[in-house]
Parts: structure tokens; sequence; C-alpha cells
């Protein structure tokens, strides 16, 4: 038996750096026009990859103009520590910020002790070139590597805050350090997953009352010189193509793999009547949260299984039964079995799939920060009261029998269930409904 919280949780602001822009209204523009933000791949040498196309975030450079609107002492402090931030700590950071802004709040306008930070990442990987200059050093006159050197000759190369750079729950402690945030802070390192289960711990957090406020987000990344490798030894992935737009096909017949990609998103959480008390609009309540890991003795995930599983519980945590959700937000990976296992677990519960949409087919996997993403898409679909289109679905896969959105104007309806799956068979849920106020 589920207990219901006594406290109501609702979006207030929302911010994002993704290939299809970074900015909520060039976001949205970009899913109605059916724009893909999938290119030719150009962060890393697609040469020696079984891939040559990658969705990039090409408008976010990690200039302090790309972090929003800023006051005079957080643009010094950030503009300062963006020395010690990888680029997915840095499209994290600037996520939130633009998600503080959005939801209009300011240092010295909340309670530093009640607001707090969620943020989800991947495991997060060094460039090389961060030992290029040290590893030099230790060279043979043969080019071969003298490990005995290293402390010497080596180590001292290395920038001494190298590793800041690169620690999965940066993102959280830089966010609450430049907004002096003191409430409940937590990193959550479980892939494509992460997402959901950021704002799920924040709902928790804010529904038991331990916080007013929380910014639940997550950043990740797929497009890295060592990631995309780790990437092509470990899944499938859509060889080279023509036409970049046309590479990622989720639930379609003829997909081929996933599309790699980079991106990060932020939500602001609040309580109810907090938010009623600053009177600024609110974007959307979250209702349900679920998470569910099955995998076997062989260490093979049942992704169907974990669908299920997460479907059900987020309901049965809204008090909502399945078909009463207006539509489902697919992880919608585009890989030959990811996709059908996801079809599998999402027919279990629905007698009648509700509208299914899938917004990797504009951007790919964002690793981490895909689920926040598509947790943001959705909820200016419920805003707006129509859905996107999935790209590039052409011929139906019977292997995957939903319901697919693949024309605009579409209803929205009153709630949607946002669904992220990892290979590994974790996955995660949101329900969110429509605030009519």
């Amino acid at each position: 038996m589920i207990s219901t919280p006594s406290r109501r949780v609702v979006i207030t602001g929302a911010g994002l750096i993704t290939p299809l822009g970074n900015t909520l209204e060039s976001f949205w523009e970009a899913l109605l026009s059916e724009r893909s933000g999938i290119v030719p791949m150009t962060l890393v040498p697609a040469d020696a990859l079984p891939t040559s196309v990658a969705a990039e975030c090409r408008d976010f450079s990690g200039h302090i103009d790309d972090f929003g609107e800023l006051e005079k002492s957080q643009k010094r402090a950030i503009r300062k520590g963006v020395k010690v931030m990888c680029r997915e700590i840095q499209m994290g950071v600037a996520a939130a910020q633009r998600a503080l802004a959005s939801a209009n709040l300011r240092s010295g306008e909340y309670d530093p002790d009640q607001t707090g930070v969620m943020y989800g990442s991947d495991y997060i990987l060094t460039v090389p070139g961060e030992f290029s200059d040290a590893i030099s050093h230790c060279l043979n006159d043969d080019h071969t590597f003298d490990f005995s050197r290293w402390a010497e000759d080596g180590l001292p190369r290395v920038t001494p805050l190298w590793l800041l750079k690169y620690l999965p729950n940066m993102p959280a402690s830089h966010v609450a350090i430049y907004n002096d945030l003191r409430g409940p802070n937590n990193s959550i390192t479980m892939r494509e997953a992460s997402a959901n289960l950021a704002v799920g711990e924040a709902y928790c957090a804010i529904a038991r009352g331990r916080a007013d406020v929380i910014i639940a987000g997550a950043t990740g990344t797929r497009v890295h010189p060592m990631r995309t490798i780790h990437v092509a030894l470990q899944e499938q992935l859509v060889g080279k193509v023509e036409n970049p737009a046309s590479a990622s096909r989720p639930f379609d017949r003829n997909r081929s793999g996933m599309v790699v990609g980079e991106g990060a998103a932020a939500v602001i959480l609040e309580d109810l009547e907090n938010a009623q008390r600053r009177g600024v609009p609110i974007l959307g309540e979250v209702i349900g949260h679920a998470s569910s890991t099955v995998m076997d003795r062989q260490g093979v995930g049942h992704r169907n299984v974990a669908v299920a599983n997460v479907v059900k519980q987020a309901c049965r945590h809204a008090g909502l039964e399945p078909d009463a959700i207006g539509h489902v937000h697919a992880h919608g990976l585009a890989t030959t079995q990811g996709d059908v296992d996801e079809a599998r677990g999402l027919n279990e519960v629905f007698q009648e799939l509700p509208p299914v949409v899938a917004a990797k087919s504009y951007f790919g996997n964002l690793g981490a920060g895909s689920g926040m993403v598509e947790l943001i898409a959705s909820t200016l679909a419920l805003q707006h009261g129509k859905l996107f289109p999935i790209l590039n679905y052409e011929e139906p896969d019977p292997e995957c029998p939903i319901n697919a959105v693949t024309s605009s104007g579409v209803t929205a309806g009153e709630t949607f269930i946002n669904v992220n799956i990892t290979p590994q068979g974790q996955a995660s849920a949101i329900l969110v409904r429509r605030w009519d106020g």
C-alpha cells in the first residue's frame, strides 16, 4: 500500500541545453517543425567509428553567456569555475541556471536551507588530451611508455584539479555552491534512468517536507573520444548514413541502431503552496514516480518486465489507471531489440496504448540527459495541448505494436508518463499532470 504524501509537487521552471537549441521556445519549435538535431559528427573523429552522425549541442561553447541570466556575482564565480568543469558538467550547470531563471528564483528570494539539488549523470570520462603532455615526458627513445618515470616526469604535468573536472557529483555541487542551496543534495549515476530517478527523489523530499524547492536535472553524453568508443563496443549504433536526419528511427521496421548525442536539462520542483505564494506560473504537477530493475542470474536485463513494472507502479502511486494516461513518452532508443522489449513492456500494461512519442528520433541518445529533455518535451506538449510526431516512423514494425504519433496536432491529453530504461534492465518513470490552475 503506497501512502499518499500530504504535499503536492509542481514544476515551476525548466532549462535545457540540447542539439535542438538552448531555449524552451527554440526547442519546442524544432519539435513542431520536425527539425532533426542529428548532423555529421564533428566533436569526435568518425573515421575509425562505425557511425558518422551525432546530435551535438552546437549552440553551446561553455561561454558564460550560455548559462543564461545570471547575477554579477554568479557570473564571476561561474566564469572562474568553468575551468574545472568538463563539457558535460558545464552543460549540466548551464541547464540548472536556466531553469532557476525560468522559475524566477533568485538569490535572497528563497530559503537556502529548504532548497536543494538532485542531479543525474553518466559516469564521466576524461579526454585523452588531459594526459598527453604528461605521457610524452615518460616516453623512451623508442616511444614506449616508461611507467617508472611517471611519478617524477609525468604526474607533475597533470593539472592538480584534474579530477574535479570529471567527478559525477560536481554538477549538483557547483549548482548548490553558485546559488547557496543548503537543502537535500544528491547525485545519481544510473545511465539513462538517472533523470527520472532524480525527479522521483526530489518529489519525495518535497512531499515529505524535507525541502520546499529542488532543482532536478541530468546531464550526459555519448559524443566523446572515449565514451563513443565504449558505446560502439557495447551497443548497437546506427551505421554510416547519407542523410543524418533520417538516422534515428524509433520503433520503425527499418531502424538499425541508436544515434549518439549530448545534452542536459533541469526542472524546478516546488511545493504547491510555496509556488502559489510566489505567484509563478506552474508548468505541470508530478503525481507519480517509479523505479524497477529486472535482471536474471546471467546479468541479462529483462527490459520488458522493468518497463511494465514502472508504468504500473507510477500509476498506482498516482491513483490513476494506466488507460487514463494521455500519452507515453517512450525511451525509443531505436535499437533492434531495445524497441521490441520496450513495446512489449508497454503492451503488458495498457489495454489500448495511448499515443506514443519518442524525442530521441530528433536527437538520439543523450545518455543521462535524455530523460530530462524528454520530460520537458512532454510537459511543453501538455501546455500546448498537442504532440509532436516521431521522426522517421515510416513502416510500422509488427514486433513493436505501438500507437505512434506520426503527425502534428494529436492531442497530448491531461497526463503523460515518461519512461526510460538502461540496457541492464534499470527502468524509471515519472507521471505528470497538466496544470489548469
